[in-house]
C-alpha cells in the first residue's frame, strides 16, 4: 500500500467486520485514513468556508479585536507567525480562529473551556461554524467506535471520554507566498496533540504525511472524503498501536504558491480529566508499556501548548 486509503464509513453498518479490519490496518500503517460517505452536507461545509474566508478578509484591526493574549489561542483569533511547530526553526505562515465546545457556565470544565467568541462582522459564522463543529464531533465519535473494536475494546469505550471533550474547530488561512519567502513550508512538520483530527477539505494541495520509509507522501481526497488522522493522545492511550504520524503543509510549486490556502481541521480531544494511561489491550511482552507516569488530557495539552509557543 503506497497511498492513504479512502474508506466509506457507511460500511461500518453494512460490512462491519471488514470495515473495522481495513480501517485499523490503515491507521496502523499510516496513522491516517480518508473517510467518505460521512453524510455531512456539502452546503454545510461550503457555508462554513464562506464565513471563514469573510472573516480572514477583514482588516487586521478588526480581526485583532478577537485576539486574546495569554489564553493560548483557546478561543477567537490568532494572528500570523505566533504558532511554531515543535523543534521548528520558523513560525508557521498562517492565521487561524478557534471554536470550542459550548458548555454550561457551571460545568466542571468551565475553567478549561471558555465561551466562544463570534465576530460581529460575520453574523452567520456562528451558525455555520458551530454547525460544522457538531457534525465533525459526531463523525469523530463514529470513527472512534470502529477504532475501539479493532483493538478489542468495547464499541462504546470512548463515549464517556469524549462527551465533554475539549475539542477545537480551527479554520486556517495560509496567505499567498511572496517570491523569495523562506521557508517553503506553510506549517512545519508536526504531530497533532489530540485523539483524532478530522480535516474538511482544503482549497489547495499541500498536505503531506511522513511514511515509515522516511518519504513525504502527498494526501489527496476523493469526492466528499475527510482526512482523519491519529493524534498523540490516542497514540499514548493505545501504546503506539495507532501511531501519531508526522505531517506538514508545503507550498505547491509554481503559480499555485501565489494563491491563499484555507483548511478547517477539527481536533477531537478527550474530556480534560481523562487519564491517558495505555489500555491493557495494547500492552504486551512485545509492546511493553511506554508510559509509566500518569497524565490527564488537560495536563498533556498544557505541556504541548507550551512547547509550540501558544502559552
Amino acid at each position: 500500500m503506497n497511498h492513504v486509503p479512502t474508506l466509506d464509513i457507511r460500511r461500518f453498518e453494512t460490512d462491519r467486520e471488514a470495515f473495522v479490519d481495513e480501517l485499523g490496518a490503515a491507521y496502523r500503517e499510516f496513522g491516517f485514513c480518508c473517510i467518505g460517505g460521512h453524510g455531512i452536507a456539502i452546503e454545510r461545509i461550503a457555508g462554513a468556508y464562506d464565513a471563514f474566508r469573510r472573516f480572514f478578509a477583514l482588516p487586521v484591526e478588526a480581526k485583532m479585536k478577537y485576539h486574546m493574549p495569554g489564553t493560548g489561542g483557546a478561543r477567537g483569533y490568532t494572528p500570523f507567525k505566533v504558532e511554531t511547530a515543535k523543534d521548528s526553526q520558523y513560525p508557521d505562515l498562517k492565521e487561524f480562529w478557534h471554536i470550542g465546545r459550548e458548555i454550561e457556565p457551571d460545568s466542571r470544565f468551565a475553567e478549561c473551556m471558555p465561551p466562544n467568541l463570534w465576530p460581529d462582522e460575520v453574523p452567520h459564522m456562528r451558525e455555520y461554524g458551530y454547525g460544522l463543529y457538531q457534525a465533525l464531533d459526531q463523525l469523530g465519535a463514529r470513527v472512534l467506535r470502529a477504532l475501539a473494536l479493532h483493538i478489542d475494546l468495547p464499541e462504546d469505550y470512548f463515549e464517556d471520554k469524549i462527551d465533554q471533550g475539549n475539542s477545537i474547530l480551527r479554520p486556517i488561512h495560509y496567505p499567498p507566498v511572496a517570491r523569495g519567502d523562506i521557508p517553503n513550508v506553510r506549517a512545519g512538520a508536526h504531530e497533532d496533540i489530540n485523539f483524532i483530527t478530522l480535516l474538511v477539505g482544503a482549497s489547495a494541495a499541500g498536505l503531506e504525511v511522513l511514511t515509515r520509509e522516511g518519504e513525504w507522501l502527498p494526501i489527496t481526497t476523493e469526492g466528499d472524503a475527510i482526512v482523519v488522522n491519529i493524534g498523540d493522545m490516542l497514540q499514548r492511550l493505545t501504546n503506539h498501536v495507532y501511531p501519531s504520524t508526522t505531517h506538514r503543509v508545503v507550498n505547491p510549486p509554481g503559480h499555485a504558491a501565489r494563491k491563499p490556502r484555507y483548511s478547517v481541521p477539527f481536533f477531537l480531544h478527550p474530556n480534560p480529566d481523562v487519564v491517558l494511561d495505555p489500555v491493557a489491550q495494547c500492552v504486551s511482552s512485545g509492546n511493553p508499556n511506554r508510559y509509566v507516569q500518569s497524565m490527564t488530557a488537560h495536563e498533556y495539552l498544557m505541556q504541548r501548548l507550551r512547547e509550540i509557543g501558544l502559552i
